[in-house]
């Protein structure tokens, strides 16, 4: 699909900014800023509190935000108090854009195209209707501008902006990360 591609391939070599409501934590918000050469920061609000922060394929999790994620597949992970500071280290399948980037199995959704801010954007839809996501491109410069998902039951509408703008993102210092192993390890003990 080559609106899908000519988009991602501008959200991955331009800064940017999103914000808006996320489908992974019930009543939660999430920020995200992503600039091509120092890496992506998300900041999840909300119920469950968090940062997410990638660069050159690897996420750092902060420990509260991956163990609340893994309360939600069922498993009861803890936090110690000597953890609540350290980020979780784990390969980004697909690399950072992962936390943006649309499915090449998308497909064109004429019927949903509108204005978005202003611009004409045209709708691409990725999955099955129980989950679903339609992004929204602008059809003169090739951004993503907005993205509706639903997932369990559970909605989120996603905004995208500040295209091109200077972002300061700072990864994690080395000794407040741990593996997901090591992770695992201090909180089973």
């Amino acid at each position: 699909m080559a609106a899908a591609k000519a988009a991602n391939t501008r959200m991955q070599t331009e800064s940017f900014h999103s914000s808006g409501t996320t489908t992974a934590f019930a009543g939660g918000k999430q920020e995200m800023w992503s600039d091509p050469v120092q890496g992506l920061h998300m900041e999840v609000t909300g119920a469950t509190l968090g940062d997410i922060y990638c660069k050159d394929g690897t996420a750092y999790t902060s420990a509260d935000l991956f163990a609340a994620a893994r309360r939600q597949r069922g498993q009861q992970i803890t936090v110690p108090a000597e953890l609540r500071s350290a980020y979780v280290t784990t390969k980004a399948e697909g690399g950072c854009a992962m936390y943006f980037k649309i499915a090449e199995t998308g497909r064109r959704a004429k019927g949903k195209d509108r204005t978005v801010g202003g611009r004409q954007a045209g709708a691409v839809r990725v999955g099955d209707g129980k989950t679903e996501d339609v992004y929204f491109i602008d059809d003169a410069e090739q951004r993503l501008l907005l993205l509706e998902s639903k997932r369990d039951g559970r909605t989120s509408t996603t905004t995208y902006d500040s295209f091109g703008e200077k972002f300061t993102i700072s990864m994690p210092a080395a000794e407040k990360t741990l593996t997901m192993d090591a992770f695992r390890y201090r909180v089973t003990k």
